[in-house]
């Protein structure tokens, strides 16, 4: 039996991994990493890609079993606080098990369920506050190896003047083949690049051994002024020259970007835009700032020694035209300084330096009262002498508030007016400290929060974190858009910008949108600054257009999922926080991210699974099969269905022939797929936006997300199938909710809707008429793919011959086509030959050619999609060029080998005849807009 286990994921460092060894033995889990590991670490790669600070960051490990009995490997790793992870992959034996994100209760139940049927299974689920690991363990057979593959996304954060990378390499021991690849690609230019000493530790700036360069057998190239490339090859002696475990230390690389510009860098790509505003030489404003000490007992020992050393290095630090003050708290408040601030003369700094040496700790902590009593001073100083200075508030504490105010919702109204418009910056010592209430505050107050962790560098991190914030330029800075070009923008007023730091703005435009009008209003301690742009939007290229277009959708994405659960979190209506909370789970979903909203769960069959000769295709997530009930349709063809983006494949019964055409419809409309009004049966499907192709920008793409199937009557039902469930609304009895995840079935009168083991939607409404829904989810998908529905007429008798709708028309329709003669020198039987070995070839190679032809919607689409608009007269797929008629309207079609899905069987090479795009409305029996249902369907 497998083991499973339910993690959490958080952390504040990049620790990219550890593959820890166990072996079973008569039930007892045996921690074999002290002495020789039973199962050998292979490889141990990581990749990552860093396009204008966003960082995707790839994980493979993979791990040898030499033992006769299988033996468990677990694989563990680190994620920094920001992170997001998108993907995570197991290959054993040769077959891939790819993880699900789902909602967080959805997850839930389906590892609840793998875990009740002895499998094993991951649960990884995000959340704030909880440290943790990525961590899951998966059983090795004997003489088989085992790879993890896992993916997570992160943007980089400007710190004094630098972005940094920290990648972990600790895989537990000597690694043959262990690699780093980075690739930063900045449009704007790279000022410099440095890879940094090995640094042993999470939050330490300790270096391994004695390096004070870049690590040996570590390559940086610069290929131009934008793109720079680091390799990292150690070998086994390197690995080993601390310790004989191998590595254990971060691969750290910092940078910078050029950036001129006083407004910033602001990029557009596929309807999108991010704004990065760090301009470079601004004069440092004056700070007023109020120390606020916890010392409370606890405090006493190490940590109170790296405060008082911290203490007097930031002192030493302050600027001559700024103010300070010290407050001390346990039981009782202290100042150091009466009733105001002071300024930063020598003087005053050696007698703070003095005071600072002598703190002890004591008595319990009273949060409440020491804020409370730092806006007093603020408030004393700028009534005495006005305007001094960016005030703030820089507050340390180990604990949580056990005197005084201890509510925390009266806590944070009693700070949010003393503190009036003074920024709060939070820190929390250790790990007893209550940062959810130091976070919650300091966002309260225009600040931010962070973790100090107790080791032998708090001193270092304390001072850190003063020098991020020690050098305020500007104040109140609100980046603007034009309403009328820009929507959808995540947060563009900030309270501070400081020296060193980026603020970053993520948005929408609007369709036809020629150029984006910017405007900057700020203020430092003397004056208002306005500057305006405009950026055009046409002509926006560059020679890594397509390395820069993607990046962009997700990063607005990984922003206003961050935003939405922040506001959520603070909001006191709980309908307006449920609203928040389901926005961001939608999107998390749709991006495939893992949040605090939504979970990520991977089931593994167990060992004496073994599967059919029939593999399930990609249509499922999961690539496991057993003995598939194929519900009587596995050798009668499907009546037609509609796939891809959305690519409409209609069989004609009467010519028994194909017909496929392409529809370019616009995200959120609702197309009437099936319309059967003697039966009282409707099929409606709601279109989702996708990215444009490269170049093609012009060009809208669309996936479905939600089919809806609706019988009237006395039996009446409504099925509503999206990617995470099924919804069965049947009149007079309770809803029926099925996991897209998971086997189960829900049947009634002349009614049966089933997940089978595929995880394939049926929906059976009797008398000859049932319907499939296939869910596709991607592996690894590109910017262009998102995972999607297709929908799947899987019997059609029973539908009456005054069946309308986009698919329904035609499975009655009296069409006739005639051919015009084969295309191009060779036989149409020779082509056909020489494509369908073509077809046989992506079956014989396996799930990777199948995958091709699932994600590409076909051969014929595949060619779309890259942007080919090839002539039918010169075109070497096209096989027999014809005519086809309906009723009076005539159109040229042509006979191409397309990869066909008609059967509940694999896709197949088959002959289609193919509609031009710009025919389609004409063999329709109304215009295509007759078919859009409601162009204001719910946001997906």
């Amino acid at each position: 039996m497998g083991l499973v286990r339910e993690v959490a994921v958080t952390s504040l460092c990049v620790l990219l991994s550890c593959v820890h060894l166990v072996e079973l033995r008569s039930g007892a889990t045996r921690d074999v990493r002290a002495t020789q590991p039973q199962l050998e670490v292979t490889d141990f790669h990581v990749k990552c890609t860093v396009v204008s600070r966003y960082a995707r960051t790839t994980v493979i490990s993979t791990v040898f079993n030499r033992l006769p009995q299988a033996t468990d490997a677990t694989f563990e790793v680190d994620l920094p606080s920001t992170a997001f992870i998108s993907n995570f992959t197991i290959t054993s034996g040769g077959k891939e098990y790819v993880s699900q994100v789902k909602q967080k209760q959805v997850a839930k139940q389906i590892y609840d369920e793998a875990k009740k049927k002895g499998k094993t299974a991951g649960l990884v689920a995000s959340r704030k506050e909880v440290p943790g690991k990525f961590s899951i363990d998966v059983s090795v057979p004997p003489g088989e190896r085992l790879s993890f593959e896992l993916s997570f996304e992160q943007l980089l954060v400007r710190r004094l003047g630098r972005y940094e990378l920290a990648l972990g390499l600790r895989p537990t021991q000597p690694v043959p083949n262990l690699s780093v690849e980075v690739d930063i690609t900045e449009r704007t230019g790279i000022s410099f690049v440095h890879v940094l000493p090995l640094r042993t530790g999470q939050h330490l700036s300790n270096t391994l051994g004695a390096e004070t360069g870049s690590p040996s057998n570590t390559v940086l190239e610069q290929w131009s002024q934008q793109r720079a490339q680091v390799l990292f090859r150690p070998t086994l002696e390197q690995q080993t020259s601390s310790s004989p475990k191998g590595l254990d230390a971060d691969f750290v690389i910092e940078y910078d970007v050029i950036l001129t510009d006083l407004i910033g860098d602001v990029q557009v790509y596929d309807g999108y835009f991010v704004h990065y505003f760090a301009p470079r030489e601004l004069p440092v404003v004056p700070k007023e700032v109020i120390f606020v000490i916890d010392v409370s007992g606890s405090m006493s020992g190490g940590k109170l020694e790296q405060t008082k050393e911290a203490m007097d290095a930031i002192l030493s630090d302050l600027r001559s035209h700024d103010h300070f003050n010290i407050i001390t708290f346990s039981t009782d408040v202290h100042l150091w300084k009466q009733n105001a601030t002071v300024p930063a003369t020598a003087d005053n700094i050696q007698q703070a330096r003095d005071f600072a040496k002598k703190i002890r700790a004591r008595g319990s902590t009273d949060i409440n009262a020491a804020l409370v009593k730092a806006g007093t001073l603020l408030r004393n100083s700028s009534s005495q002498w006005g305007v001094r200075g960016v005030p703030m508030v820089i507050f340390l504490t180990d604990g949580s508030a056990n005197h005084g105010v201890t509510n925390k919702e009266t806590m944070r109204g009693n700070v949010r007016e003393a503190l009036g418009s003074a920024a709060l910056f939070g820190l929390a010592f250790g790990q007893d400290a209550d940062y959810g209430l130091l976070r919650q505050l300091s966002l309260d107050n225009r600040g931010v929060a962070r973790r100090v962790y107790s080791d032998s560098k708090a001193t270092l991190q304390l001072k850190g974190f003063y020098d991020e914030v020690a050098n305020p330029l500007l104040s109140d800075v609100q980046l603007s858009y034009s309403d009328d070009q820009a929507f959808d923008v995540t947060r563009s007023l900030f309270p501070n910008y400081f020296q060193g730091s980026e603020l970053v703005v993520a948005g929408r435009v609007h369709p036809g949108t020629r150029d984006l009008g910017v405007s900057l209003n700020a203020f430092d301690t003397k004056k208002h600054l306005t500057v305006e742009n405009n950026i055009p939007l046409s002509g926006v290229s560059s020679p890594d257009q397509k390395i820069f277009s993607g990046f962009v959708r997700r990063l607005w994405a990984y922003f206003t999922i961050k935003e939405l659960l922040l506001t959520a979190e603070n909001a006191s209506d709980p309908s307006t926080r449920a609203l928040l909370e389901h926005n961001a789970t939608s999107l998390s979903l749709k991006y495939n991210f893992v949040t605090p909203v939504t979970s990520l769960v991977v089931v593994k069959p167990n060992l004496e699974e073994v599967p059919t000769e029939e593999k399930p295709s990609t249509d499922s997530t999961y690539k496991k099969a057993k003995s598939v009930p194929q519900r009587g349709h596995s050798r009668k063809a499907f009546a037609s269905s509609a796939d891809g983006d959305p690519h409409f494949q209609v069989h004609l019964p009467k010519l028994g022939q194909n017909l496929c055409f392409t529809i370019d419809g616009h995200a959120k409309d609702v197309l009437r797929l099936v319309e059967d009004a003697e039966n009282g049966i409707t099929v409606d499907g709601r279109l989702m936006w996708a990215p444009s192709e490269v170049g093609h920008e012009d060009q809208e793409r669309t996936y479905f997300d939600q089919i809806v199937v609706t019988r009237g009557g006395p039996e009446s039902v409504v099925v509503t199938v999206t990617l995470d469930s099924v919804n069965i609304t049947r009149q007079g009895q309770p809803d029926r909710t099925l996991l897209t995840g998971a086997v189960g079935s829900v049947r009634g009168q002349d009614l049966e809707v089933s997940i089978d083991e595929q995880f394939r939607c049926w929906v059976d409404l009797g008398q000859g008429v049932s319907f499939l829904v296939l869910f596709h989810h991607y592996k690894h998908a590109d910017y262009m793919q998102l995972d999607h529905l297709g929908f799947y007429i899987a019997k059609g008798d029973g539908l009456s011959v005054g069946t309308h709708g986009l698919l329904g028309q035609f499975q009655h329709a009296d069409i006739n086509i005639r051919s015009l003669g084969t295309a191009g020198r060779h036989s149409g039987q020779r082509i056909t030959e020489e494509t369908g070995s073509l077809g046989r070839g992506l079956r014989h190679r396996g799930h990777r050619g199948h995958r091709i032809t699932e994600e590409t919607g076909g051969i014929g689409t595949a060619l779309r999609h890259r942007g080919h608009r090839r002539d039918s007269a010169t075109d070497a797929s096209a096989l027999t060029f014809g005519t086809l008629q309906r009723g009076t309207a005539q159109v040229p079609v042509t006979q191409r080998m397309k990869m066909m899905k008609d059967t509940v069987r694999k896709r197949h090479a088959g002959l289609c005849w193919e509609v031009g795009k710009d025919d389609v409305e004409k063999i329709l029996a109304q215009p295509y807009r007759a078919y859009i249902r409601d162009t204001d369907g719910p946001p997906h």
